[in-house]
């Protein structure tokens, strides 16, 4: 990438292998005729950052270094399916607070760093598990997932592509010092 270029980026918790596969066969079981978000896709997001240089990268997975390196254990559990007019979400409690925590202190960090703009809304933990031009208003069961903990984060870049975003992880920060 030349210096001039910029990026979609965003930064997010990873999800266990066996949270990632559950949701996978729970998309092929319960999601048809939507666009499912493939597997390697699947992540709760803390803080969307938008278009930005790449040169803005190393600063930023300090500052999200830093946050999880003081975060303790993340613990999730599904609790709604919730469609809104573009994608279908498993919105997930936040057991502890400890994710909220993450996503508040890693949001102010960025914000003094100077790019990003807090949202007005509440941080919500949610998995978007498909896409859609038009609102199926499917409801099916939650999927089985129980409660699961990310035990690292990651600065994503967003690749949009005619079949859909591709999201690819460049820098990884464990959680709680891991």
């Amino acid at each position: 990438m030349a210096g001039g270029d910029r990026i979609r980026l965003f930064c997010g918790l990873r999800l266990p292998e066996a949270t990632v596969a559950a949701l996978s066969d729970w998309q092929l079981e319960q999601l048809r005729g939507v666009r499912v978000v493939p597997p390697e896709n699947l992540h709760v997001t803390l803080c969307f950052l938008g278009s930005r240089p790449p040169s803005d990268v190393p600063a930023i997975a300090g500052e999200l270094a830093a946050a999880a390196a003081e975060a303790g254990p993340v613990r999730l559990r599904s609790a709604r399916y919730r469609e809104t007019g573009s994608v279908a979400m498993i919105v997930c409690d936040d057991v502890g607070g400890r994710g909220a925590a993450l996503a508040a202190d890693l949001g102010g960090r960025l914000e003094q760093l100077g790019v990003y703009q807090p949202e007005r809304r509440p941080w919500l933990p949610h998995v978007t598990v498909a896409r859609f031009r038009e609102r199926p208003r499917l409801g099916p069961p939650l999927p089985e997932l129980g409660e699961f903990s990310p035990s690292d984060a990651a600065v994503y870049v967003s690749r949009l592509r005619p079949g859909g975003a591709l999201y690819e992880p460049l820098e990884i920060a464990g959680l709680g010092g891991r």
